[in-house]
């Protein structure tokens, strides 16, 4: 019955929802999947060409319209598969693909488990974002999906954390009692808005400031408080369901939300906090945060952990800003001030070496670290090799941690 009821809302609420006549005035971006950071943390910086890509649960598309149009922009080779059980989710993927008049996409409708039946590969990259947490069994879909993937390739997964989302899971419960999972859904939602309307101050959910936005439409209301399945991952839950398949975690985004040095001030809590392993220190700052509502995260076949992800002390490879262009990032560089930067309700204090802004107005796209630090050094009478490659990592440090820095080939 829980299937048939998840089938049945994507039906009448695909989600997100989306009007593909906007497309002709955005692109929505985020992660997992933004090309860069495909090519950053799954290919060591260079993606294959061309990219074998599945959108498993693809929904309305935002990962797909994305991937495909990045790739269209930089003239990247890809085969694109895009896989949902819900028709009408998949009309409206559709719709946006063929607004941008982007190169053809298979579309496939089904489940991911029945993936290696219905569009069977492999991949390079597979894309899951927000799927997992509503499967009846996850470890089945995504061992499903990790059997069609390439030896050499890797994922895109979010699945929903607990800690960020307090408050959703006892609504969710106060609404199966006054909107029961047995009415009609239309009638559920209705439900639903009068009960917001009217919660008390000292509700857990009305407090929450990070889940409020998903209320403003039908579609976003069902998925947050009314889905027929809903599951939350911790780090660790989350890193156990990972390696059960034979995956391994190749980095969680953006770094410096898992990062312990984040939350905390006392140099010798930083010290203790740094002789942690990797996943224990991303179980600490979860924990100390208490604001992160989903988890994003890049996985590769066990056997490659350790080899995918992009090294800034290779000087070959070229920086990429995320959002913005280098003049700008270097504008907003003032001598002897941190740049300040927002993660998910923080303010993050972020301190930038001296030579910050002339590598920064050196950072194109396309010019490797080696000519960076030769562009910065240049402004200055001299500088000692290793002090320059010292600035360069805590430039690259800040704006990776933050997701606006990812490194890629040539």
């Amino acid at each position: 019955m829980t299937d048939a009821a998840v089938a049945a809302q994507y039906e009448a609420y695909p989600y997100p929802a989306r009007d593909p006549g906007d497309e002709a005035t955005r692109l929505i971006e985020g992660s997992p999947s933004h090309l860069d950071e495909v090519a950053h943390w799954v290919f060591a910086g260079a993606v294959p060409r061309p990219l074998r890509v599945l959108v498993a649960g693809g929904g309305t598309g935002d990962a797909l319209v994305m991937l495909a149009q990045h790739t269209a922009d930089r003239g990247v080779a890809a085969e694109i598969t895009y896989l949902d059980p819900s028709a009408a989710a998949r009309t409206i993927a559709e719709a946006r693909i063929a607004a941008r008049g982007l190169r053809p996409v298979r579309f496939v409708t089904g489940t991911i488990e029945a993936v290696s039946d219905l569009a069977p590969g492999p991949y390079d990259y597979i894309d899951c974002c927000g799927v997992l947490h509503h499967l009846a069994d996850p470890a089945a879909g995504l061992a499903a999906l990790a059997g069609v993937l390439d030896g050499e390739g890797g994922m895109g997964l979010m699945v929903y954390a607990p800690f960020g989302r307090e408050g959703v899971y006892a609504l969710q419960s106060v609404l199966r009692r006054l909107a029961p999972p047995n009415q009609p859904l239309a009638a559920r939602v209705a439900v639903a808005r009068r009960v917001l309307d009217g919660l008390p101050p000292t509700n857990a959910f009305r407090r929450n400031p990070f889940v409020g936005d998903h209320v403003r439409d039908a579609a976003g209301l069902v998925d947050l408080l009314l889905h027929a399945r809903d599951r939350p991952y911790t780090v660790p839950a989350l890193a156990d369901l990972v390696s059960g398949v034979g995956l391994a975690v190749a980095g969680f985004v953006p770094p410096a939300a898992y990062a312990p040095e984040t939350y905390l001030a006392d140099p010798g809590l930083r010290r203790q906090a740094a002789a942690l392993a990797p996943l224990e220190r991303a179980a600490l700052a979860e924990e100390l945060a208490g604001n992160l509502k989903r988890h994003v995260i890049y996985a590769v076949p066990a056997a490659r952990a350790g080899q995918c992800v992009a090294d800034p002390s290779d000087d070959t490879l070229c920086p990429v800003l995320r959002d913005g262009d280098g003049a700008a990032w270097a504008a907003a560089c003032r001598p002897g001030r941190a740049l300040e930067a927002a993660l998910d309700g923080l303010t993050l204090t972020l301190p930038l070496p001296p030579l910050a802004a002339p590598m920064l107005r050196a950072i194109d796209g396309s010019t490797p670290i080696a000519a960076v630090k030769q562009a910065a050094a240049a402004t200055v009478a001299s500088i000692a090799p290793a002090v320059l490659d010292r600035q360069f990592r805590q430039l690259y440090d800040a704006l990776a941690g933050i997701g606006k820095l990812t490194l890629r080939r040539p």
